[in-house]
């Protein structure tokens, strides 16, 4: 069985990203292993896990991510979610759904934020999550980030309602940051109740597999890695002659017609301006690696980045 290729791990509770690539690691018995994307311990779902050669391949998934989450308003916490201190806590009943609906547009599209003190985010080299624990406070900038959208699920009322969102955003969003901004914008406070990551790097959660299931295909020798060519579809490929497959595992810059992913009625997605990324295959359909398309004084030129 071939140990290269990812595994979409839907994430317990409890275990940071880490945790989870040492458990893999000694159940699939391999060394190299890689995650797509760090969840916090207490965050649920989608961890795309590469493996073997794959974790080569990891900068190149997709970035966008979905999540689903609840969003707690009456509390604001020291980590922006229920694992931190308790700042404030003040019942909130006369907040209506009608309201949070009306706030919500401010948190679509492109926007800033600061990420919560208690993140991987580094400053002068330390962690803030680092300098955190020690009391210690420090500027950060407000990031850029995307967000594509905020669904409301459900509504819960009370002295601290709750509202469930599903969320599609770019890479970099802190849910948590939305959480704390949107109770700041309402007046009340809120904090993240739970979340769960859907959607990552191309993998969906309907697919994932929990340790569970991981360990009884393994018991029973089905267990199979998902190919890269199955989350490498937003990049374009190319489809190399004998020769020039060979020439490929030679490590050489290949002339290339220029545009090597077909015409743009036959993809999806326009044909970028090079230099951009492109699967490569043989004849046979064997995934090669990932080259690059670039252009040179004379033609178009595809360099090998990632032989596999």
């Amino acid at each position: 069985m071939t140990t290269d290729g990812f595994l979409n791990l839907n994430k317990p509770a409890g275990m940071t990203s880490h945790d989870c690539v040492g458990r893999v690691r000694r159940l699939l018995k391999l060394k190299r292993v890689g995650h797509g994307g760090t969840l916090d311990p207490a965050v649920t779902g989608v961890l795309p896990i590469a493996l073997g050669k794959a974790t080569r391949l990891l900068q190149y998934l997709q970035h966008n991510k979905a999540y689903r989450g609840t969003i707690r308003f009456g509390l604001t916490t020291a980590t922006d979610d229920l694992e931190g201190e308790i700042i404030h806590s003040r019942p909130v009943p006369e907040l209506s759904l009608e309201q949070v609906q009306a706030t919500l547009p401010k948190f679509l599209g492109k926007i800033e934020q600061f990420p919560p003190s208690f993140s991987a985010v580094q400053v002068g080299g330390k962690r803030l999550y680092e300098l955190a624990r020690k009391g210690e406070t420090v500027e950060v900038a407000a990031r850029k980030v995307e967000v594509f959208r905020l669904e409301i699920l459900d509504w819960r009322s009370g002295d601290f309602p709750e509202l469930d969102l599903s969320i599609a955003c770019g890479a970099g969003t802190y849910i948590r940051a939305i959480a704390r901004d949107l109770g700041a914008v309402l007046n009340t406070g809120a904090t993240l109740a739970c979340l769960t990551r859907t959607e990552s790097s191309g993998f969906s959660i309907d697919q994932s597999l929990s340790f569970e299931e991981l360990e009884l295909q393994l018991q029973e020798d089905k267990f199979c890695p998902i190919l890269p060519s199955a989350v490498l579809g937003h990049l374009g490929a190319i489809v190399l002659s004998p020769e020039y497959t060979k020439r490929w595992f030679q490590g050489q810059r290949l002339p290339i017609p220029e545009t090597p992913i077909g015409s743009e009625e036959e993809s999806s997605n326009p044909i970028p301006e090079p230099p951009y990324p492109l699967q490569v295959y043989d004849r046979d359909g064997n995934f090669l690696g990932i080259g690059q398309v670039a252009n040179s004084d004379t033609s178009t030129i595809l360099s090998p980045q990632i032989v596999l």
